[in-house]
């Protein structure tokens, strides 16, 4: 029943947070993203962010973002410049979350969790950007046809949420051009 209500856009969802972390490189930005264990409970082998449930004693979802980047892959919150939010987004599994965009100095020392995250990787914002790059394509969802966002990178399979807030980062840059 719990999976059901997180599918209700009126059902209550849980406050969370993820990191966007742009890294500066000598060849440009990369974004960085997480492969999260086979053995999670949810969103098990899933390319995502790094984040998770805003706790009440972070200071709010920058916090959030950060401690939990910390906590998953070992990128302490000195090397990360928070640089504002993108738009919240409500996943099916319940929680709306807040995207944190981050600008991170290349020289941290990368230390993942090894229970929740199997490999930390970095993509080029350039390949990101590419012409067709995003992809949109539909997919089962009981019963129903749902509409997701993606793209591959060596071979990681970039969608869902994680394709969306990278889709609405994109945008937003465009905007602005």
């Amino acid at each position: 029943a719990a999976r059901l209500a997180a599918d209700d856009p009126a059902a209550p969802r849980s406050a969370a947070a993820v990191l966007v972390p742009l890294v500066r490189r000598a060849d440009g930005l990369t974004l960085l993203l997480t492969r999260r264990t086979d053995t999670l409970r949810t969103h098990a082998g899933q390319v995502s962010f790094p984040g998770g449930r805003i706790e009440d004693d972070d200071d709010g979802a920058v916090g959030a973002a950060l401690r939990e980047t910390q906590e998953e892959t070992g990128i302490a919150p000195a090397f990360v410049q928070p640089l504002g939010y993108l738009d919240a987004f409500d996943t099916i599994s319940g929680y709306c979350v807040s995207p944190v965009v981050g600008l991170v100095e290349p020289d941290f020392a990368l230390a993942p969790d090894p229970a929740e995250v199997s490999a930390v990787f970095e993509v080029p914002f350039a390949y990101i950007l590419a012409p067709g790059r995003m992809q949109t394509t539909r997919i089962p969802w009981r019963g129903a046809q749902r509409r997701i966002h993606e793209f591959d990178y060596a071979g990681h399979r970039v969608w869902g949420a994680t394709a969306a807030i990278i889709l609405n980062l994109i945008q937003r840059l465009e905007a602005v051009q």
